[in-house]
């Protein structure tokens, strides 16, 4: 589940099954018999809903890595470029010193 709220809805006999939720909530909702086997729901997306013996095995803890919808590969990749090409007029100029100065000049002098 990517984003979805369920409110006021009855599960009953259900078996949720390697579910990741990003931002999935239950809302009033009521659960009967329910077994949660290897999902990341935790207690805080089961808002003012009743569970009735309900199951959970392997919950999966740690940080989920999720993606917005304008969040793209292509803004990491220009992002690292924008950051690679900050760097690069120290780069030259501290190429240009040492071959003026020396290297082991400029490594006494930093």
């Amino acid at each position: 589940f990517k984003s979805v709220t369920f409110e006021d809805s009855l599960f009953k006999n259900c078996v949720f099954e390697d579910i990741t939720s990003l931002n999935t909530y239950f809302r009033n909702c009521t659960f009967v018999n329910t077994t949660f086997y290897n999902t990341d729901l935790e207690q805080y997306k089961f808002v003012d809903s009743e569970l009735i013996n309900c199951t959970f095995f392997h919950i999966r803890t740690g940080c989920q890595i999720s993606f917005d919808d304008d969040y793209s590969a292509y803004w990491i990749y220009f992002v690292n470029f924008l950051g690679t090409l900050a760097v690069l007029p120290g780069n030259i100029v501290s190429a240009l010193l040492m071959d003026r100065i020396g290297r082991l000049t400029m490594l006494g002098r930093c």
